[in-house]
């Protein structure tokens, strides 16, 4: 019996994407890929080190799987961003024998065999090899229908309060041929949306003009965006950018490709400029307010969503306010708000003006108010519309449902058959709820069983 592999992933898109890549070279090197620790011989957790919280559930989850197997031992490593903080530290008082770094991914077959030829505590930290290629496996994809696909990695940005440029290094871009070629390979294998990801996905910049579309004037990303639409795959959307690097150009060819979906994630982080200098975020509120009054003024409308730390050190009232004033202005479709999490290693960690555990929670559920009521209002203007939904699965709250995501990344649920699983049908929007829209299917197809 082949060594089984049991991988399981905390954070982002691009931890998933990881892991997908992961489970590719571990089924080539002939492990087998379960989806249960319970008969795992092997124990990999890919990790998030963006938040403190994040880096605790780590922990509790390795005491967890040791006390589950204490019997048969499995073989256990971390993998991702948690790895490359901590390196060699993460084996002190630990049952961990595997520590494999951001860009150690296409290694970990071999350092498994060498804990099992004999060693007990395997450390790579090491940057990618020369010409490494990114290869997925379709059996490995977290979906049938929808496909990551990293165009970027690692950040340079280094914002006060942020580890990413620590854990996954230098942004370093794959070329336009080859994020080109692998999206014609899953349109062919019969998926329907792709999401290109990178920690700032619009900070995209070849060493090479290869894939790229000849646009003049235009920014690499832009182009990049033009080459993968042209592939004709039916939906195409993006995440994260970065609001430095948000050009004009982006919201010119999102006009110009009807498969270029109709939704912009842009974190904005605070509305106060004094906290987004401390932030180290390289623009103001008045350069991302100019930047939203592009998209807003699109021929398209435009979803959009954002990302709001509260209680960053020296965090003022005034401070507050002002995010508060630029929340309602943006009026977002969608907020991701975060408590600070203090980093250690950041700039911002020696930062002086703690904000009070209490008085975070307060601004934490006033923004949520101010967001809610944005929110609904957005969505109750979708009731009566019709929108397209790519149908991903089972609602997780009707057995007679089935759900997906729109094309401006709207979660749809609507009465159906299981059977409509990876289809794009269109929805007439019935009723608005919290997070999410309810429908029903306009022509009405497959809702038999």
């Amino acid at each position: 019996m082949s060594t089984r592999v049991y991988i399981e992933t905390f954070g982002c898109q691009m931890n998933v994407a990881d892991t997908e890549r992961a489970a590719t070279g571990l089924r080539k090197a002939g492990y087998q890929i379960i989806d249960s620790v319970d008969a795992a011989d092997v124990v990999l957790f890919n990790t998030c080190s963006v938040r403190e919280r994040a880096v605790q559930k780590v922990q509790t989850r390795i005491g967890e799987v040791r006390d589950a197997t204490r019997a048969r031992q499995p073989v256990i490593g971390v993998m991702g961003c948690v790895a490359q903080l901590e390196g060699a530290a993460i084996f002190d008082n630990s049952v961990v024998n595997i520590v494999a770094g951001t860009r150690a991914t296409d290694r970990i077959p071999a350092m498994i065999e060498r804990v099992r030829g004999g060693e007990s505590a395997v450390l790579d930290l090491g940057e990618r090899a020369a010409g490494e290629i990114w290869d997925t496996s379709p059996v490995e994809r977290h979906s049938p229908h929808v496909a990551f696909v990293p165009i970027i990695e690692g950040c340079n940005k280094f914002c006060s309060f942020c580890v990413v440029p620590y854990t996954r290094g230098r942004e370093k871009s794959r070329t336009g041929s080859e994020v080109v070629a692998e999206v014609r390979r899953l349109r062919n294998a019969g998926y329907k949306e792709v999401h290109l990801i990178g920690q700032n996905v619009n900070s995209y910049r070849p060493k090479s003009e290869e894939g790229i579309a000849a646009y003049p004037g235009a920014t690499p990303f832009s182009r990049l965006l033009r080459a993968v639409a042209a592939t004709k795959i039916e939906r195409i959307k993006f995440t994260t950018s970065f609001p430095r690097d948000f050009h004009p150009d982006i919201v010119s060819a999102i006009e110009e490709y009807p498969n270029l979906c109709d939704w912009i994630h842009l974190p904005v982080q605070s509305g106060s400029d004094r906290i987004l200098r401390a932030m180290r975020r390289g623009y103001d509120s008045g350069s991302y307010l100019r930047r939203i009054e592009t998209i807003k003024n699109s021929r398209r409308k435009l979803a959009l969503t954002s990302d709001v730390i509260v209680g960053f050190p020296g965090e003022t009232d005034t401070d507050f306010e002002a995010t508060l004033r630029l929340v309602k202005q943006c009026e977002f479709d969608g907020l991701y708000i975060f408590k600070y999490s203090t980093r250690p290693g950041t700039p911002a960690a020696k930062l002086k003006g703690e904000v009070l555990p209490g008085e975070m929670k307060e601004r934490f559920l006033t923004l949520e108010r101010i967001q809610r009521e944005n929110q609904n209002r957005l969505y109750a203007n979708y009731v009566g519309r019709s929108i397209s939904v790519l149908v991903e699965g089972e609602s997780s709250r009707s057995a007679d449902d089935v759900t997906g995501h729109s094309t401006c990344h709207k979660v749809v649920n609507f009465k159906g058959a299981s059977s409509l699983r990876g289809e794009i049908v269109e929805v007439e929007i019935t009723e608005a709820k919290t997070n999410s829209l309810y429908g029903r299917n306009v022509d009405c197809a497959g809702l038999s069983n």
